[in-house]
Formats: structure tokens, C-alpha cells, sequence
């Protein structure tokens, strides 16, 4: 009975250490895999712990875009990061958009290298954020320009006299609610709008003539709402070389920073609209419809978030 005892005693006191250095054991795992998650990855949304190039995509019609702005602040903020290279390929969006994401690539170029790399096209709101970058590289074939700013809205009111349909109204004031798509606009009305885009228009054309150091004529003359290839737009100075990535770390090399760094894109982390517009929701979707996999938002493969746009919009119709 004695031996039994002892037996009984050395089993857990066996059982009290394997279980001690199971522990030790699994959490020297997970310290590992978080050391090398923090490697990989880094602790700035997409970024990396180790010197690097950071390349953020722009892709779609442009709206305020409350996480796009701070990753690029937390690029700006990170010592890692070397030099920017900005992907676009937009067709443009609202106004307030562009010119928010105007402004805090700009407060980036002041820390660090930018150089925009045009995709298909960088039109409209998107040529005002790649006009932020120090330096634009474009395709031969690329779509850049439309510089302008436009409101659009219908007019249904020969529909609601099909229908019979009356609208009635009482207003402070005669401009108030106007335009109308409800019925006909008159000329005060169309004064009015016309003053709102024109100040908006030489707001932005006084951005092309900066940054791309033209006069205000110069610039004028290239914003009558045209479009131009990449060809063209180095011809015309809306651009400053053909080419794509391997271009853009050429440009950066010339600015100190060293073209042999690894690129790393810094995408968006987060997970938009809950289960049914998440990431991996939106993916599986958009492969049912055949659209391609890079597919970041159903809607905007579809084109048909431009429908939505409200306010001032800068954005290139094809």
C-alpha cells in the first residue's frame, strides 16, 4: 500500500510539471508567431517593421475616405517608410473627396519622397490627388486630365405632368432647395450653380498651375474638361514620364532613397458595411458575377456608386 502511494505522488508530481513546461512551451510558440507576425507585417496597418516603400492603391470613384487619410498619416509617421509611390487608377469623384486626400498626400510629400504611378486613368478628382505626388509616371496609353468640376442633376418634370403629378412647396426664399429636379431651372437658379462650380473650377486649376509649375494660362488652356494619354500628358506637362513601377523607384532612387527596398503595399484593413459587404463577402460576390477578384467593393466594379455622388463632383464620364 505504501508503494502505491508513492507511485500516486510521483505520478502528479510528473503530471504538475509536463503540464508547467506545456505552457512554457505554447506561449514561446505564440511569442514566436507574434515576433514574426510583427516582422512580416509590422504594427502599422499593412506597414513593415523593417525599411521599406510603401505603395497605397487609389482605385475607384473618390469619396471622403476617412481610413485612406490615415493610413497615409501613419505612413508619414513611420520611420520605416523610405519613400511613397501612389497607385491611381480613378475616374474621379466628389470634390471634397479629392481635395481631402489632395491635402494629406501633400502634408506626406513634405516628410517623405511621393511619386503617383497612373494605372488606366487618373481623371478629374483623381489627377488632383496624383498632382499632390512630387512626380507622375503614366502608361503611353493611360487616361489622364478632364480637368473641371461639374453638378449634375435631372429634371423630371415632364414625367409628373404624364402622371399628373404636382409638387407643392413654400420656400424662405426663391434659391432655397434649387436646382430642383422636381421642375424646370431658371436662370437665377442657373446663375447661382455656375457661381459655385467657377469658384470650385479656379480653385483647381490654380492646383494644376502649382504643382505643376505652369501659369495660370497654361493651365487653362488644359482644363477645358479634356482628356489626354500619358503620351500627350508628358508632351503637355500634366505628366512627368512614361512608365510604371520600375520608373517610379527610379525617380525615388534619385531622391536618396535606395531602389533595391522591398515594396509593400499598405492596404485598407478593415472590414466595411459588417457580414454582407465584408471583404471576403464582396470577393464571393464578385466572383459570382464574374468580376475580377481584386474586387474591393461590388458597387464601384459595377460603376455604379457614381450615381450617388453628391455635391460638387470632379469625376470623368466614359
Amino acid at each position: 500500500m505504501a508503494l502505491r502511494a508513492d507511485d500516486l505522488i510521483d505520478r502528479r508530481r510528473l503530471r504538475r510539471k509536463l503540464t508547467f513546461w506545456r505552457v512554457v512551451a505554447i506561449g514561446i510558440v505564440a511569442l514566436g508567431v507574434i515576433a514574426l507576425s510583427a516582422w512580416l507585417y509590422g504594427d502599422d496597418l499593412g506597414g513593415s517593421a523593417v525599411d521599406h516603400i510603401a505603395k497605397v492603391r487609389i482605385e475607384g470613384t473618390i469619396t471622403e475616405d476617412e481610413e485612406l487619410i490615415k493610413r497615409l498619416e501613419n505612413i508619414r509617421e513611420s520611420s520605416k517608410v523610405k519613400g511613397v509611390i501612389l497607385a491611381i487608377d480613378s475616374p474621379g469623384g466628389t470634390t471634397v473627396g479629392g481635395e481631402s486626400i489632395y491635402e494629406e498626400v501633400r502634408k506626406l510629400a513634405a516628410d517623405k519622397p511621393v511619386v503617383a504611378e497612373v494605372g488606366t486613368l487618373a481623371a478629374s478628382a483623381g489627377y488632383m490627388i496624383a498632382s499632390a505626388a512630387d512626380h507622375i509616371v503614366a502608361r503611353k496609353t493611360s487616361i489622364v486630365g478632364s480637368i473641371g468640376v461639374l453638378i449634375q442633376y435631372p429634371d423630371v418634370s415632364g414625367l409628373m405632368d404624364k402622371l399628373g403629378v404636382k409638387l407643392e412647396e413654400v420656400k424662405s426664399s426663391p434659391l432655397k432647395a434649387s436646382p430642383s429636379p422636381f421642375k424646370p431651372t431658371n436662370d437665377d437658379e442657373r446663375a447661382m450653380v455656375r457661381k459655385l462650380i467657377l469658384d470650385s473650377y479656379d480653385w483647381f486649376v490654380g492646383i494644376v498651375a502649382e504643382r505643376r509649375k505652369m501659369t495660370h494660362e497654361q493651365a487653362l488652356a488644359l482644363a477645358d474638361g479634356s482628356i489626354f494619354t500619358g503620351r500627350q500628358g508628358v508632351s503637355n506637362g500634366l505628366i512627368d514620364a512614361v512608365g510604371g513601377e520600375a520608373e517610379a523607384i527610379d525617380w525615388l532612387e534619385t531622391k536618396g532613397v535606395d531602389a533595391k527596398l522591398k515594396v509593400v503595399e499598405w492596404k485598407d484593413t478593415g472590414r466595411r458595411g459588417g457580414f454582407l459587404w465584408s471583404k471576403a463577402m464582396v470577393k464571393t460576390i464578385g466572383s459570382a458575377l464574374g468580376l475580377p477578384d481584386y474586387s474591393g467593393d461590388v458597387i464601384h466594379e459595377l460603376g455604379a456608386d457614381r450615381l450617388f455622388l453628391d455635391g460638387l463632383v470632379s469625376v470623368w464620364h466614359p
